[in-house]
């Protein structure tokens, strides 16, 4: 399964996925900017798509939810140490409240993995990094024998929130 996504305005990425009414697509609503998320077995219907592998899911996408795209730019040789790791660790997320899924996106084309999770709203997603769950996860974490940070990560990962929905402009 691949996922695809695609930024630009709300009202084009609106219009994207009513064209592409019978793809699996959810337009998400940042501060600058839309981003159109296309999850597909075949190839992105986008002209020039940022193209990911989804390597590991928990649960479906909801159309209505808060998205938080954490964007973690991993060196290659590197990247299989990374998704070990982070396959040991994800699965503590799926018991917290107001936790919706999860992807873990391979990027097929640069070096950033996506870290890709859905809550029912920003407040879910503050009370998980608050637990202890997420401390014993990110704060806690035990350096793997030989394994050196600096030699997994190219860069600081950096976060994305975003809403699905229309903001309340729809509302009107």
């Amino acid at each position: 399964m691949f996922l695809y996504l695609t930024s630009g305005t709300p009202e084009l990425m609106a219009s994207l996925q009513k064209k592409y009414s019978k793809e699996n697509m959810i337009v998400l609503y940042g501060q600058e900017n839309a981003v159109l998320l296309h999850e597909s077995m075949k190839k992105s219907v986008f002209a020039s798509p940022r193209s990911y592998e989804i390597i590991r899911e928990i649960n479906t996408l909801d159309e209505r939810g808060f998205f938080v795209l954490n964007h973690i730019p991993v060196i290659s040789e590197s990247q299989k140490i990374f998704e070990d790791r982070f396959f040991e660790r994800i699965h503590t997320i799926e018991d917290e409240p107001g936790f919706i899924a999860f992807r873990l996106l391979r990027p097929l084309n640069d070096d950033v993995y996506i870290s890709l999770s859905e809550w029912t709203g920003p407040h879910s997603f503050e009370a998980w990094k608050a637990s202890k769950a997420y401390k014993e996860i990110y704060e806690s974490e035990k350096p793997t024998e030989g394994v050196n940070r600096s030699n997994i990560f190219t860069s600081a990962p950096y976060v994305k929130t975003y809403i699905s929905g229309r903001p309340e402009e729809d509302a009107l």
